[in-house]
């Protein structure tokens, strides 16, 4: 989904709660044609592509292609992955 989306209003300024933080917020880096290697978190988490652009895949072969604005609620004990096409920069919010 991209952050654009959720707001429907034509206000000048809204704000849309669309997680609620635990333990923080995480940015991640990926160097083009890396990966960040399969992995489950144990709580919900909000991943946000700032820039760049990734494909996240899960272990239920759901695969989405990320670009800036875009994110994914990620599931508790979901095994994951993130393939960077070219140089990105996320925020793992949990």
């Amino acid at each position: 989904m991209n952050l654009k989306a959720i707001f429907q209003d034509n206000k000048l300024i809204q704000t849309k709660k669309i997680f609620s933080a635990a333990e923080g917020v995480i940015v991640i880096h990926i160097s083009a044609g890396s990966s960040l290697k399969e992995h489950i978190t144990t709580i919900p988490a909000l991943l946000v592509c700032v820039a760049g652009e990734v494909i996240f895949e899960n272990d239920r072969s759901e695969s989405e292609r990320m670009i800036a604005g875009e994110f994914i609620n990620i599931e508790p004990n979901m095994k994951h992955w993130v393939l960077a096409e070219n140089e990105s920069t996320l925020l793992l919010i949990k």
